[in-house]
């Protein structure tokens, strides 16, 4: 007999939702497995305190790429949560949707039901958006969210100002019926609290009779009997165990670990699996590839008018930040320091956006190496602006290395790959000197202290590029949602293809890198996804 009939691997962005609604009809037993632990800490609750999370191994996996070429030979830093809520406890909170042809394209390629208006009635249900729900926005969901407007630094304006001189327009709402333009953005938070996945959609559910947790729990690999999944194996502590399922096996471990634990399971490409002494299960050599992530560049600047590094570097401003946060809940540390930026064509004749802006009223010219204090930025006033291309072309994978699961993955971006994204990077980082040279920002600039303006030819331009930018942490499409021609892991429904009782769910299935930041898609893929299990297990 069956020990449950769901198991859910992996307590992320994805995972604690299909947990929570799974579970909801008290019809079926889930088990939910978390190699990570708790995430009830004061760092992962308070806003700001993800500076704190970034390379804590308490609750990140702390991977690195390999040497890229193209980055200069440096390696990528890519922090990935180890604890409830996955990510979605350790990021920044930005909330993005993406843009409407994002999704299209997911429909065009091949993926029916994936299309903008097939996914809108999903994003909406998850999210509350304190400024109310219409015919674009949710006001009944679990994800609470925040528009930082009325709360961001004042020097924002100036950058918004300056932005409406370099031609860009303002819009309402970038989540909304107009998806490009400059604004504040939008996060995940509410009354000076994260908004995670674990406290919007798990702890809810965490009482239920028919929902057991389980965390620091790595599972080793998922069994199967001949070619359909039955159930996991896992470790906790010193103890190896193994559950069963009685319906599906639900993969949710993200877009590193869900395409290397298929592979330790025996999934993926047969001559690597055999290579590392793995035994085959199906060869799909899909599995890992794909593999997509934004890649970014700040410029700092050194700025006559106080920012945040004016109230955040002393000692006293610290305790008086730390006190009003304590008291009311508000103030930068209930923010993200990503408080403005948008969605841009760098030519009008392009004919959708392909640039992200970010605008940080704080600057770190020198950062401590293994350390991202957010509260300890520059000892003078300055401030970054910064940019990623939305869509790039390069395409990378992720495999083991090794047969041992707790070895380090693969991971091999490929960044740079395509003269088309190198280009995309030289628009972006002409659009930020374009926005700084507009009067409001200029009347405020001291000087430009990374990269300089001794940088100014194209060459200099492509040196820096592969000097100081890195990822963005949206890795995205290692299992990749599309039809069975062998390019493709998962089916429209998110089933593995011909496996049974297997299915994928979290950012690893998308057809494309989305338009920015990456939790608020993976979460409504999660509800789609819930929606559809619910369906075939009537």
């Amino acid at each position: 007999m069956a020990d449950f009939d769901f198991i859910i691997i992996g307590a992320g962005s994805a995972g604690c939702l299909l947990a929570n609604r799974l579970t909801d009809s008290k019809r079926f037993r889930v088990l939910l497995l978390e190699a990570g632990g708790s995430d009830r800490r004061f760092m992962i609750r308070m806003p700001i305190g993800y500076g704190h999370s970034f390379y804590n191994p308490a609750v990140n996996w702390r991977f690195e790429t390999g040497p890229q070429a193209a980055l200069a030979g440096r390696k990528s830093y890519w922090p990935r949560g180890k604890v409830l809520g996955g990510s979605s406890s350790i990021n920044a909170m930005i909330y993005v949707r993406g843009q409407r042809n994002d999704f299209d394209d997911w429909r065009a390629a091949g993926n029916i039901g994936w299309a903008f208006d097939d996914v809108l009635p999903y994003f909406k249900s998850i999210e509350t958006f304190e400024r109310g729900g219409d015919d674009w926005r949710g006001d009944k969901g679990e994800v609470f969210v925040t528009d930082m407007a009325p709360a961001v630094h004042s020097l924002c304006g100036d950058w918004l100002r300056a932005a409406e001189q370099a031609g860009f327009h303002r819009t309402a709402d970038y989540n909304g019926a107009i998806q490009e333009g400059i604004s504040a953005y939008q996060i995940s938070a509410k009354g000076g609290f994260r908004v995670s996945s674990a406290t919007a959609f798990l702890h809810p559910a965490a009482r239920r009779p028919n929902l057991k947790v389980i965390t620091d729990a790595l599972v080793t690999r998922i069994l199967f009997d001949g070619q359909t999944a039955i159930g996991v194996e896992f470790e906790q502590g010193n103890e190896r165990r193994q559950i069963f399922a009685g319906r599906e096996v639900i993969l949710s471990a993200g877009a590193v670990q869900s395409p290397t634990l298929l592979q330790h399971s025996g999934v993926g490409p047969g001559g690597l699996l055999q290579k590392l002494g793995k035994s085959v299960v199906k060869d799909i050599p899909a599995v890992g590839q794909n593999l997509q992530d934004h890649l970014g560049i700040d410029y700092l600047y050194r700025s006559r008018k106080p920012t945040l590094n004016s109230l955040l570097r002393p000692w006293s401003g610290r305790l008086l930040l730390g006190a009003r946060y304590v008291l009311f809940r508000d103030g930068p540390l209930s923010l993200s320091v990503n408080q403005a930026g948008g969605f841009v064509k760098s030519s009008p004749d392009l004919e959708h956006v392909d640039i992200q802006l970010y605008f940080s009223p704080v600057s770190y010219s020198k950062p401590t190496p293994g350390v991202r204090r957010l509260t300890m930025p520059d000892p003078f006033p300055g401030f970054f602006i910064g940019i990623q291309p939305c869509r790039p072309t390069s395409r990378g994978h992720i495999e083991i290395g090794s047969p041992d699961i707790k070895a380090s993955p693969v991971i091999e971006p490929n960044y740079l790959a395509t003269p088309e994204d190198m280009q995309s990077m030289l628009a972006g980082v002409r659009l930020i000197r374009r926005i700084a040279e507009q009067p409001a920002m200029k009347a405020i600039i001291v000087d430009e202290m990374q990269p300089g303006q001794n940088v100014q030819n194209e060459q200099d331009l492509i040196a820096d590029i592969r000097a100081r930018s890195g990822s963005v942490f949206h890795a995205t499409c290692t299992c990749r949602m599309g039809p069975a021609d062998g390019t493709n892991v998962v089916d429209a429904r998110l089933r593995v293809h011909d496996i049974g009782r297997l299915r994928v769910v979290d950012a690893s299935v998308f057809p494309n890198l989305t338009s920015g930041n990456t939790n608020a898609p993976t979460l409504m893929v999660a509800e789609k996804g819930a929606a559809m299990i619910l369906e075939d297990n009537r």
